[in-house]
């Protein structure tokens, strides 16, 4: 059995709304059985957990974590009783995505406090694909109309991608989308680069 988890992140309005659909059709067509693990923030968000809850980001972020980390060994744990030779275990957003609105010190105590190492994060994802915001490069195409949670400006929005971008760079397997070409060529190019990864680094969390 293989199972590869890769996650798939970005600033606001790259395009990972879409990517969700792109990715379980054509991984479906090449054999994999794909699980999608939903953003966590955002389910604590529409869920009514503020952002300052108990005063202050640091309470929230620790529960977003916590609850992602436990959400990913769910569905690990859920890929292998499954009867399939390949599973596909897609995140949106990952752990270290946490790190993009927090310090690093901040980051690194919620970190303690859910008893893993950052370390432990990076080596749980076999790959990290990350959509470029619209608002580098597409600016035109930016908009917070169609997620009830994004609030961003689009200068705010290219910070943000920075920020992510600097979270995840030191992950090994790496991969920027950018806005160089149509959307659509980039929804291709991103599923092109989760298919050259799989067939070059097999996943063996089996």
């Amino acid at each position: 059995m293989q199972i590869a988890k890769i996650v798939v992140t970005g600033g606001p309005c790259g395009g990972k709304s879409t990517a969700v659909t792109w990715i379980r059709k054509a991984f479906a067509e090449r054999g994999w059985h794909v699980l999608f693990i939903p953003e966590t923030a955002t389910e604590l968000f529409l869920g009514g957990v503020p952002l300052f809850s108990h005063g202050h980001t640091m309470s929230f972020q620790t529960c977003n974590l916590s609850l992602q980390l436990e959400k990913e060994r769910v569905f690990l744990e859920a890929a292998r009783g499954l009867e399939a030779e390949k599973v596909l275990i897609v995140c949106d957003r990952g752990t270290l995505d946490n790190l993009a609105y927090m310090t690093p010190e901040a980051f690194a105590e919620a970190v303690a406090a859910c008893g893993v190492t950052t370390q432990e994060l990076y080596a749980s994802y076999d790959a990290v694909f990350h959509l470029v915001t619209a608002a580098k490069g597409a600016e035109k195409y930016y908009t917070t109309e169609n997620n009830t949670v994004r609030t961003e400006t689009p200068a705010e929005a290219a910070a943000l991608d920075d920020r992510v971008i600097a979270a995840w760079r030191d992950h090994p397997y790496f991969y920027q989308i950018d806005n160089s070409t149509g959307f659509e060529d980039k929804m291709a190019r991103l599923i092109s680069g989760i298919e050259a990864f799989l067939r070059d680094h097999p996943g063996t969390r089996a």
